[in-house]
C-alpha cells in the first residue's frame, strides 16, 4: 500500500481527534512527508512524542533530514508560545508546515485567549506555510446528524479564523481511520512506520 500524503500547502486546519486514535501519528507521518519534500516542520506540543514512536515515524528519514524538526513545549503563556513560534518561523530557512499538538485542554471550552492566538498565528504565518492545529474532539450530543461520531471544539470560532475543519476517528476496532477533512474524506490504515492509503 502506498504511503498516505496530502496536499496541505498554505492550509490552516484544525483537526479534531478521538482519544487514542492516531492524532499525535498522523501530525508526526504529515510531518516526516514535509521533510521528505525538502519542507522544515516547527512542531509545538504541551507533551513531546513518545521516542520510540517518532523513531518509527521517521526512519526512512536521514539524520540531516530529521534535523529540520524543530520542537518546542507549549508551557503557560499562549501568548508568549505563539510569538516564538513566529519567530521561528522567520528566522530559519524553508519552514514548510508548523504543528501544534494538544494544544489545548483535553476537554471543555477551548479558552478565548487560546482561540485568539491561534488566529494571530493564522494571520502571521507566510502563505505558503501548513498549519496543522491536532486536538481532542468531542462527541456530539446535540442530536443532529453528524458524518463523523466527534467535532471539533469551538469549530465556528476556528472556521472566522479561516481554519478548515478535520476529523480523525477510528473504524471499529483495529488500524482502520477516516479523516475528513472539510467535505472530503478518505480511509487510511495506521502501520508502525505511519499511515498508508486505502
Amino acid at each position: 500500500m502506498a504511503r498516505f500524503s496530502l496536499d496541505t500547502s498554505g492550509q490552516a486546519i484544525h483537526l479534531a481527534v478521538e482519544g487514542s486514535v492516531g492524532g499525535t501519528s498522523l501530525a508526526l507521518h504529515l510531518a516526516a512527508n514535509e521533510i521528505e519534500n525538502d519542507g522544515r516542520v516547527i512542531w509545538a506540543c504541551k507533551e513531546m512524542p513518545n521516542a520510540g514512536r517518532f523513531s518509527q515515524l521517521f526512519s526512512h528519514l536521514s539524520l540531516v533530514q530529521s534535523s529540520k524538526f524543530h520542537a518546542m513545549i507549549l508551557a503557560g503563556n499562549m501568548e508568549l508560545a505563539v510569538s516564538i513560534i513566529i519567530q521561528a518561523m522567520n528566522g530559519l530557512p524553508s519552514v514548510t508546515m508548523i504543528i501544534l499538538d494538544d494544544w489545548c485542554d483535553s476537554s471543555g471550552r477551548i479558552s478565548k485567549d487560546e482561540l485568539s492566538q491561534m488566529s494571530i498565528l493564522n494571520e502571521q504565518k507566510k502563505e505558503d506555510i501548513t498549519l496543522l492545529l491536532v486536538s481532542k474532539g468531542s462527541i456530539d450530543a446535540s442530536g443532529r446528524s453528524s458524518s463523523s461520531k466527534i467535532i471539533a471544539r469551538s469549530a465556528n470560532e476556528m472556521q472566522k479564523s479561516g481554519f478548515t475543519i478535520a476529523t480523525l476517528t477510528r473504524e471499529k476496532d483495529g488500524p482502520f481511520r477516516t479523516l475528513q477533512i472539510g467535505d472530503d474524506s478518505c480511509k487510511i490504515k495506521l502501520e508502525e512506520s505511519g499511515y498508508t492509503i486505502l
